[in-house]
């Protein structure tokens, strides 16, 4: 058996493990949730999405990285979306600034058509609109269909307090970022196919400036990044920069769900320091490497740990409610 299909098959073993080990609270959730109560919301939620990436296509990267903001913090709970009137909430932390607001339009606009069907009002969580938005950018992106396990109910609180330390950073090591996933119970293929988000998306320069200037001394450059990489975006981000700007992700298809992020960053050209340390050991360059030569393998593999992910902390029964505004706790 060759080193690819050797990989291919200890992947596709993984892959199993991954499927038949539900996460705490998974056994609650499932693929028909919603078959009596609102049996068109997948229909209703993709419908709405389409409709928003149709006239943004930040809504893609927006949505998807709401998801991920909002999972690891308190679980999927759609406490992400909470507003408070003394900006004391999730989204006000200095680490979820940064959420572009498209994400949390697509929920609440999805939430909006639900609610307008009769039977559906009232029935439906943000929590699960978010989970469904997200897969329905992946799909309309090119990326995989999946079904979305359903059931989730929404969150009451929502802290400033309890985002700090909680999520990885643009400047996070591998070994920084296999502690904060395992925290959550996910493993180092999980972490490896959820990068692979960032085939979508934009970061503004500063998230990436220090490796392209004063990296170990004035003028130096994070030996990492492909130099001609390097100086590229040193022209597209000079050091005094205007804020606004951002640059792709995935400068090859940055508006395609694909596996271009792995072959970039077999070349160097990991725009974040947390994307390309996933090629600086020798376990994580053979998922890379197996993910960047084959797109269905890191399809397969990707949905499942987003399977996983949207497990995390999931509230049912008495535990949440279901919204009647994504953005307020009900009063009744």
């Amino acid at each position: 058996m060759d080193t690819n299909n050797f990989i291919i098959f200890v992947l596709s073993t993984i892959l199993i493990v991954l499927i038949i080990s539900p996460n705490h609270c998974s056994a609650q959730l499932k693929h028909n949730y919603y078959s009596n109560s609102c049996p068109n919301v997948e229909t209703i939620v993709r419908n709405a999405v389409k409709k928003k990436l149709q006239e943004t296509i930040v809504t893609a990267p927006a949505t998807l990285r709401l998801f991920f903001h909002d999972c690891f913090i308190k679980g999927c709970d759609a406490s992400v979306i909470l507003a408070s009137p003394s900006g004391n909430a999730e989204k006000d932390s200095e680490d979820d600034l940064s959420l572009a607001g498209d994400g949390f339009d697509t929920v609440i606009r999805a939430k909006t058509a639900v609610e307008r069907v009769p039977g559906c009002k009232h029935k439906v969580s943000c929590a699960d609109i978010l989970a469904l938005a997200t897969r329905d950018v992946i799909v309309l992106s090119g990326g995989p269909n999946y079904g979305v396990e359903l059931g989730r109910k929404d969150g009451k609180t929502s802290t400033k307090a309890s985002v700090e330390g909680h999520l990885p950073l643009a400047r996070f090591n591998y070994k920084q970022l296999r502690k904060m996933f395992a925290s959550h119970g996910l493993s180092q293929v999980d972490l490896i196919a959820l990068s692979g988000a960032h085939t979508l998306g934009f970061s503004h320069c500063s998230q990436f400036s220090k490796r392209i200037y004063n990296y170990k001394s004035k003028s130096s450059i994070d030996p990492k990044l492909e130099q001609g990489f390097a100086k590229e975006l040193q022209k597209q981000c000079p050091r005094d920069v205007d804020p606004r700007i951002v640059i792709p992700l995935d400068p090859t298809s940055p508006f395609r769900f694909d596996n271009s992020f792995y072959k970039n960053l077999q070349q160097g050209k990991g725009l974040l320091a947390s994307d390309q340390a996933l090629y600086t050991t020798r376990k994580s360059k053979r998922v890379v490497n197996a993910f960047a030569a084959n797109t269905t393998l890191f399809e397969r593999v990707f949905v499942a740990a987003i399977t996983r992910l949207g497990r995390l902390g999931v509230k049912t029964g008495n535990q949440g409610e279901i919204r009647h505004d994504c953005r307020v706790v009900n009063n009744d």
